[in-house]
């Protein structure tokens, strides 16, 4: 049995009690989604890299419009092209691709951390804390996938916390475009960057809960440029350059 099947299962089970009860169809494409994009984004394809759709629809259980049709939101996110008759490929980013996005992404969540100390309720605060400590313990497991989970969980939290809809929803499109590079940003194996992560979270929780708007913005911002010094000097090694 697939993952995929297996967490639908689950799912199902749970939600009926074991009755073999079809589900929404809302709910298969949410899980099919949900699968395919950490699928992607944890590096299982490589940049411009066709997608096997035929392989996928076997790997996940599904036919292929469901598949296409999770394809489309992926394009939409920003890490996938479709392609004319011709299917889908991984969206490759140019070096100076990231470096913008990063530096963009840098500013917005600054922004977000200075907003958040103003603006978060103390029930808020207490989440990215509960958050923080469910990372940690992926991360002392060196379970990536969890870890990956929740650390964009707690990055989304403070945006929201920041109460702007502008600001939240242009840092979700510039985050869905990234997230294969702050992904793969924690596997580096020169230095470690995973562990430089999570020490930057603890202080992210510190400043957070201090309500220091401008310690905050530092460390986001700097925590981004982290990312992408270690996103670049990734890719130069895969690339052979030194």
């Amino acid at each position: 049995m697939n993952t995929f099947e297996g967490s639908a299962e689950a799912a199902e089970a749970s939600a009926t009690g074991g009755a073999d009860a079809p589900r929404p169809a809302q709910s298969l494409h949410g899980e099919l989604l949900t699968a395919l994009r950490d699928h992607i984004v944890e590096g299982n394809l490589a940049d411009g890299a066709r997608v096997p759709e035929r392989e996928l629809c076997v790997r996940f259980g599904v036919s292929r419009t469901p598949l296409r049709e999770a394809l489309k939101v992926l394009a939409s996110e920003g890490l996938i092209d479709l392609l004319p008759n011709r299917g889908a490929r991984i969206r490759p980013l140019r070096p100076q691709d990231v470096r913008e996005l990063f530096d963009v992404m840098g500013g917005l969540e600054a922004l977000a951390g200075r907003l958040a100390c103003e603006k978060a309720t103390d029930a808020e605060i207490a989440g990215v804390e509960r958050l923080h400590y469910e990372m940690y313990g992926f991360y002392l497991k060196r379970d990536l996938h969890g870890y990956f989970r929740c650390n964009q969980e707690i990055h989304l939290a403070i945006v929201a916390a920041a109460r702007n809809a502008t600001l939240s929803e242009t840092y979700a499109g510039l985050a869905a475009r990234l997230r294969r590079q702050r992904y793969s940003a924690n596997l580096g194996e020169h230095r470690d960057r995973w562990g430089e992560a999570m020490r930057e979270h603890e202080e992210i929780l510190d400043a957070l809960q201090r309500r220091d708007g401008r310690a905050l913005a530092d460390i986001l911002h700097g925590h981004l440029r982290n990312k992408l010094i270690a996103t670049l000097e990734k890719a130069e090694l895969a690339s052979g350059e030194n």
